[in-house]
């Protein structure tokens, strides 16, 4: 039962194909047979040819013209083949039935060629995203148990071993590996992975076992969500094809009433014999169909949509792939556009009786006990450091955090918390922090008690105890400032050069819009090369300020985390989200998603926007060019059917294949 279910999958794949070859075959021995004088059997052979060639493409114009009201240029091919095959019957010159045969054929093999080439972009796009396994080993009262992924449901746990594909999105409980995640955020490196971190469907594991915990349903999962858009684009047919389609209709109509005038004026007008009026006139309606015009601009933007995603760029259709070419001015967020989102500690000052570990050691032993970002970052950075957790820890929103490390009260806080338990902060690191405030950076005090002992360790528990009863609490004059580190949300290692490339690539105003305060602000735009800073906004006035863009140079691109920025994201004339490996906001709310968070892929975008539109215009010349020649040549008597049908249909296939240049 196999193979009859392959080759069924195989025809109705390849339909197309066949019915050309078959209608080219049978055309053959039609003409073969006219030529030895069998007549008969090149009449039986010939209407073959005709109904398998044009099946297709006569249902379509039919469906079209009985259900829309309209014409369309298929119904105009068979209308001329059928009209060359009637004149053949009519004054007995076959010949004319070949050439409305080979007008068939031509048709049914640029079919056949555009719908492999609309097959081969399809691929390329679902290629990108690798197929998820038909099922998943999931635990059950510790035992795996194979099931189908639609039958997954949340909070299942799922075994996935080396070398296989994550079903699902999950997050990690058990295990470390390193996940090859190209096909979702085209990242050529693999990426480690340990318990907490997100995965997700469609990613290839490497060399550790992993488990994972279900976490939203398979239905959800990102790989999904992608594929969902990407047919979406395809469905979607962007500003110019609308133009295209809506001039089709009219242009359509305007052939079948001038090839009725051509049909029936000619003879009285200029003498012509019938014969040579109504065969110049067939050959109009072959000639002057806009086949070729209709494939100058689907093809390429669907082609540009496969590019862009392999590089993990998603255009939500092809009117964006059109926008992103015409940009003229773009405005970006500051917190993870710019920067990545995540403080890291920059610089640790000692001051001068201790060393910067044993600052970064004190101010980790008590903020080992925080989940604010800032005390992470000082962890992080302490990581490879002998330090032991601090007990009784008292946070302070807002201001610090303090606790006992080692019998010695350590505290950790911006210089005013600090400044109201020591006299006197250091002015050399008072300064120092100081000129790091005005670079951008956060500044953590950390001071601790010189000597504990000499006071006992009841006494030095006092001051987590007595914090919340008291504001100021007086402390011993052995307590002293340990040194202050310095903490940045880092700038983006490609920022800078990406903010060069747009400028070289003749962006006329990039500006960056943040909530943050203007010092921070302008620190980065510094860094990263940006002149115009807008600082302390709400989302609201980032919304604004993309509308005076637009006031002034029409196609503004918006760049954010597609979170906060999600209402300057949608005013834009193109919004792009850094994708975040799939946040579900920047899906929804941006018109190009950066999948791997790279902003150098922007400018891949643009390059990406003005080729297509480059293409569509040398298809849209091309295709005109063609139709005027091959008119001229029609009314000037140079040209017969078959070489009507060749040009016509070779500029079609030439337009389609033209469009496919952009998949490389």
């Amino acid at each position: 039962m196999l193979y009859p279910q392959r080759f069924t999958q195989f025809t109705r794949e390849h339909a197309d194909i066949l019915a050309a070859l078959v209608c080219g075959l049978l055309l053959f021995l039609g003409w073969f047979a006219l030529h030895l004088g069998a007549l008969e059997l090149a009449l039986l052979l010939l209407p073959a040819a005709y109904v398998i060639g044009g099946y297709e493409s006569a249902r379509e114009g039919l469906t079209t013209l009985f259900k829309e009201k309209e014409l369309d240029v298929d119904l105009l091919m068979i209308v001329a083949a059928i009209g060359a095959a009637s004149l053949g019957l009519w004054r007995r010159e076959y010949h004319l039935i070949i050439d409305g045969a080979i007008l068939i054929l031509i048709f049914a093999i640029s079919g056949a060629l555009e719908g492999y080439a609309m097959q081969r972009t399809e691929r390329s796009i679902r290629s990108l995203m690798s197929l998820t396994p038909d099922t998943a080993r999931v635990l059950l009262q510790g035992r795996e148990e194979e099931v189908s992924i639609s039958q997954l449901k949340v909070g299942d746990e799922i075994v996935v071993k080396p070398g296989e594909l994550i079903p699902t999105d999950g997050i990690i409980v058990s295990g470390y590996s390193t996940l090859n995640q190209a096909a979702i955020t085209g990242e050529s490196l693999p990426v480690e992975k340990t318990v907490g971190a997100e995965v997700f469907a469609g990613t290839l594991n490497g060399y550790g076992a992993l488990q994972i915990k279900v976490h939203k349903p398979a239905q959800s999962s990102l790989i999904v969500r992608v594929i969902r858009l990407v047919e979406q684009a395809k469905t979607e047919a962007p500003p110019s094809q609308e133009f295209i389609d809506r001039f089709e209709k009219g242009y359509a109509k305007v052939i079948v009433i001038a090839g009725i005038l051509l049909a029936t004026l000619p003879p009285f007008l200029w003498g012509w014999d019938w014969e040579t009026t109504i065969y110049r006139a067939l050959t109009f309606l072959v000639v002057a169909s806009p086949c070729a015009l209709m494939a100058a601009i689907m093809p390429t933007l669907l082609s540009g949509i496969a590019n862009g995603a392999r590089q993990g760029i998603l255009f939500k259709n092809g009117a964006q792939l059109e926008k992103i070419g015409k940009v003229r001015a773009i405005a970006f967020d500051k917190t993870g556009t710019l920067t990545t989102g995540q403080v890291q500690v920059f610089q640790v000052i000692a001051s001068s009786e201790y060393t910067q570990n044993d600052v970064l050691k004190a101010a980790a032993s008590v903020e080992s006990s925080s989940e604010h970002p800032i005390g992470k970052a000082i962890v992080q950075a302490a990581a490879d450091l002998n330090w032991v957790g601090a007990i009784q820890v008292q946070a302070i929103p807002g201001q610090g955090i303090v606790g006992i490390v080692k019998e010695q009260q350590v505290m950790v806080g911006n210089a005013t918390f600090v400044q109201q338990y020591v006299t006197n902060l250091p002015e050399e690191l008072r300064q120092i922090a100081q000129y790091l405030e005005q670079e951008g950076k956060t500044v953590v005090w950390v001071a601790g008690e010189e000597d504990a002992k000499t006071r006992g360790h009841g006494d030095a528990g006092n001051l987590s105890q007595t914090l919340s009863a008291s504001p100021r609490l007086p402390v011993p004059a052995s307590y002293q400032v340990m040194g202050i580190i310095a903490i940045a949300d880092e700038v983006r290692v490609q920022a800078a050069a990406t903010i060069s490339r747009l400028k070289k690539l003749g962006v006329e105003r990039i500006v960056m819009l943040t909530g943050d305060n203007e010092e921070t602000a302008n620190s980065v735009a510094k860094a990263v090369g940006i002149e115009q800073v807008y600082a302390q906004l709400l989302p609201e006035d980032k919304l604004n300020v993309i509308r005076r863009l637009q006031q002034k140079y029409q196609t503004v691109a918006m760049v954010g985390d597609g979170i906060n920025d999600a209402p300057a994201l949608a005013q834009a004339s193109v919004g792009i989200a850094m994708g975040g490996a799939g946040s579900d906001v920047a899906l929804e709310t941006a018109d190009i998603v950066l999948m791997a968070d790279k902003l150098e892929k922007i400018a891949v975008a643009i390059h990406l926007g003005r080729r297509s539109q480059l293409i569509v215009k040398q298809n849209i010349v091309i295709a005109l060019g063609f139709i005027v020649l091959l008119l001229v040549g029609n009314f000037l008597g140079n040209i017969n059917l078959p070489i009507g049908v060749i040009g016509h249909e070779g500029s079609t296939v030439l337009v389609t294949l033209s469009g496919l240049r952009l998949l490389k």
